[in-house]
């Protein structure tokens, strides 16, 4: 039976006891945004507005953004890559389940050297597509003209970002191509692989999660 969003208890500072608090905003406080759905306006305006927050809240801090996500419209994913790149913290991205399509571009717009992939995350890139096949002819061809642009624009953002030249990432995106997290890594589009992480800091603080999590 669903429960909700589960509620615990967090002393907010400056508050003398400790109050029953929404999960996620719990996690917002602690600068860990969640990437969980189809990329659509709605989920791109929340992070994009947590994002801008946490950055005039704390200009240095990290913040940590996981991705769970099967991709979504072209415009979104770039309004939050655009902001990643905007805002003055370094942004952790780091892929659990799956980051496909836009959800591998927001991925890769981390900050480079923090950006990570659990050990048993897809990541899937592939060509943009369009929702507006089915206009009129001449409003058809401004769309495909348009959408070359983007994809352009896009595959040279993939090759600036993991170092593969141009025309590999151009060929790559004709079709889905689907990494394991460890390919990733290889493909340039992480840096580093969960487990990875574990065992360099096993006997250390896990500096790649926020600080909430280093008493866990």
């Amino acid at each position: 039976m669903p429960i909700g969003v589960p509620k615990v208890p967090y002393r907010i500072p400056g508050d003398e006891e400790a109050t029953w608090v929404d999960l996620y905003n719990v996690m917002y406080r602690e600068r860990t945004l969640f990437l969980g759905q189809e990329i659509r306006c709605e989920i791109t305006n929340h992070i994009t507005g947590l994002m801008v927050y946490l950055s005039i809240e704390d200009g240095l801090s990290d913040i940590f953004l996981f991705i769970n996500s099967p991709g979504g419209w072209l415009i979104s994913g770039m309004a939050i890559f655009d902001t990643m790149q905007t805002v003055t913290p370094d942004i952790y991205t780091i892929c659990l389940g799956i980051a496909a399509s836009m959800a591998s571009f927001i991925l890769l717009g981390g900050e480079p050297t923090k950006r990570i992939a659990f050990p048993h995350a897809r990541i899937m890139l592939h060509q943009p597509a369009s929702a507006y096949y089915r206009a009129r002819t001449p409003e058809f061809l401004l769309e495909v003209e348009e959408l070359h642009k983007v994809r352009e624009m896009i595959t040279r953002v993939y090759a600036l970002r993991t170092g593969k030249p141009f025309w590999v990432v151009s060929e790559d995106m004709e079709r889905d191509v689907f990494m394991s997290a460890d390919e990733a890594k290889a493909y340039g589009l992480v840096d580093i692989v969960g487990d990875e992480m574990i065992d360099e800091h096993c006997d250390t603080d896990p500096v790649w999660f926020p600080e909430m999590f280093k008493d866990w």
